[in-house]
């Protein structure tokens, strides 16, 4: 049996952020509110069509995503099973709009991940030529697969 998770916005930062592929796919209808904000103390590398945030000397750019009444449950559920190779921590994170701290829940790389090449500002949407890149469409870790 699954522990309760504390309800808190979630911070993503790649392909998760609206307008991306995996926003799209595994966001869509499940959210109240996401708007822009920041984590300091990151980092942002590049990974196999995907970055990878470590905590650091840096700045990340993402959204604050909050989840729709009644959807939170799916959508941890959803997520930390996307998010596989990540762990899911609780950070202080910087609303743009009135600079207030929020905690959220941030997935950071584990320590085994192989990183990519740093990506500069700490803003993925800053790479703009692989932006519309498509990831297969390969089911979840876990997920039945089907013929």
């Amino acid at each position: 049996m699954n522990e309760p998770v504390e309800e808190l916005p979630f911070f993503v930062y790649g392909t998760l952020r609206p307008g991306e592929y995996n926003h799209d796919r595994f966001l869509r209808g499940r959210t109240a509110a996401e708007e822009p904000a920041r984590l300091t103390g990151a980092l942002l590398y590049d990974g196999p069509g995907y970055p990878y945030l470590v905590r650091g000397a840096g700045q990340v750019a993402g959204e604050l995503i909050s989840a729709a009444p009644g959807r939170y449950e799916a959508l941890v559920a959803v997520l930390d099973r996307l998010e596989h190779g990540y762990e899911r921590q609780v950070c202080e994170v910087v609303r743009t709009r009135d600079g207030a701290s929020v905690r959220a829940w941030v997935y950071v790389a584990a320590s085994a991940v192989r990183l990519g090449e740093p990506i500069a500002g700490g803003d993925w949407l800053s790479r703009r030529p692989l932006r519309d890149a498509r990831l297969p469409d390969a089911p979840l870790p876990g997920a039945p697969r089907t013929p």
